[in-house]
């Protein structure tokens, strides 16, 4: 064993992850010591109410109320910051690579919102911002890219990348139950806060598919040009006539390189049902990746909890410890891409991306009500795939009608679904939900 120093820790949060955490290091000290080369000791952490009970031993852990009093320790080798948010996040994480700590953070809203100058502070500093649980949990889905596929032109990437609303559509396509249902169910699980509206509306996964896709793409980090939809207004219905025509609903997040820019969007997705990320269920995450050497692979796991997110924060330190002693221009860059070869690319407009559609309409039960439908979207160039017409209850002044469509681009669509609404046949506004092969 090396007979160097131990390397100290200071964590800021000592909520499920930073317990995890701990917990993890004590565990399995012998391996991650052999690996790293060197002991990994928590000497400090911080925490709104260092009095709380907690379900972890603290034991040799010097407590901190004030977070940046911890960060100002001269003894502290590397911050491990398991806040969360931006505030005072950002500042915590700016102060401890301006005092030449490194940094680990399972946080994404600060890497995708600030990232950029967080990694010009360390490579000003010659400092590391270690982030792999930002992404997935316990996924390595950011060294896969940074690393593995190096070597690799990235063509797209997928992902099931919030557990949450997976949860939620799953329960819905296995058990026709309804959304707020089973959001009532997975908050008092735990997999949904008491606002779930980061989760539901898209923007926890938006985050991440912000870190992936610079990552991938070799850009800056632009969360504001990310395209973001939730799954509030998908309903129990097009969950099943999805099924019935092959498919299930998933909340998806792609990036995808095309000729004149790179696609960033969030939103829910048809899927076939073959295809392997239509059948990660439940609280998992996955991540599609489709490279030009490597083809695809898929990189599964659950993405949240106490010590699979714990695995990728002691992955992290285990990182920075190995390199702590290595030259600083050699290190793995942060969003894999040399810092002076990230270039900005042009972020498409969501109007102009192309996708096939799921179009479900509500119209009166008459002769003819087809054909000014289909003549709408054949003047707008939209070809059908399939029609799915129900059969009217009794009683009933409109019956529904579903139309799977081929490729086109947004605009199109949005064109044709105006004009559709403006139709004196058609009740209510109509349902479309995009579909992806994903091969």
């Amino acid at each position: 064993m090396s007979s160097l120093p131990a390397v100290r820790i200071g964590l800021l949060g000592l909520g499920t992850v930073g317990g995890g955490t701990i917990t993890v290091l004590r565990r399995n000290a012998d391996v991650i010591s052999r690996r790293a080369g060197r002991s990994i000791e928590v000497v400090a952490a911080s925490a709104r109410d260092i009095s709380k009970p907690r379900a972890v031993d603290l034991a040799g852990i010097e407590l901190h109320a004030d977070p940046m009093d911890l960060v100002r320790r001269d003894d502290i080798d590397v911050i491990v910051e398991l806040i969360g948010g931006t505030d005072p996040t950002k500042a915590l994480v700016v102060a401890a690579l301006e005092s030449g700590k490194h940094v680990v953070t399972a946080n994404k809203a600060l890497i995708a919102l600030h990232g950029n100058e967080v990694f010009e502070a360390a490579h000003r500093s010659g400092t590391m911002v270690a982030f792999e649980a930002a992404v997935a949990g316990s996924i390595p889905v950011i060294k896969a890219v940074r690393e593995a596929l190096s070597g690799n032109r990235v063509e797209w990437l997928a992902g099931i990348i919030n557990g949450t609303c997976n949860y939620i559509l799953t329960a819905m396509s296995d058990e026709g139950r309804d959304f707020g249902e089973v959001l009532e169910e997975a908050q008092a699980l735990g997999y949904a806060e008491a606002d779930p509206s980061f989760d539901i509306d898209g923007v926890d996964a938006a985050h991440k598919l912000t870190i992936l896709a610079a990552t991938a793409f070799g850009v800056p980090l632009q969360f504001d040009r990310v395209y973001v939809e939730g799954i509030r207004d998908i309903s129990r219905a097009d969950v099943a006539y999805a099924q019935r025509l092959g498919y299930r609903i998933k909340h998806i997040g792609i990036a995808r390189q095309q000729k004149d820019g790179i696609e960033l969007r969030v939103h829910p997705t048809l899927l076939p049902e073959r295809q392997m990320l239509a059948n990660v269920d439940g609280v998992m995450n996955a991540v599609m990746i489709e490279a030009d050497a490597a083809g695809p692979t898929l990189y599964y796991g659950a993405g949240a909890g106490a010590e699979p997110t714990a695995s990728a924060v002691v992955a992290d330190i285990v990182d920075v410890v190995r390199a702590l002693t290595g030259d600083p221009e050699n290190r793995v860059p942060h969003l894999a891409f040399q810092p002076d070869a990230l270039a900005a690319q042009p972020i498409l407009d969501m109007a102009a991306v192309g996708t096939s559609y799921y179009l479900r309409l509500s119209v009166v039960d008459e002769p003819g009500v087809l054909a000014h439908v289909t003549r709408i979207l054949g003047e707008r160039g939209i070809s059908i795939e399939a029609i799915l017409q129900q059969e009217s209850e009794a009683g009933a002044s409109a019956v529904p009608v579903i139309i799977l469509t081929h490729g086109v681009v947004e605009n199109a669509m949005n064109d044709a679904v105006v004009e559709i609404e403006k139709l004196e046949q058609v009740d209510k506004k109509v349902v479309r939900i995009r579909m992806e092969p994903l091969a």
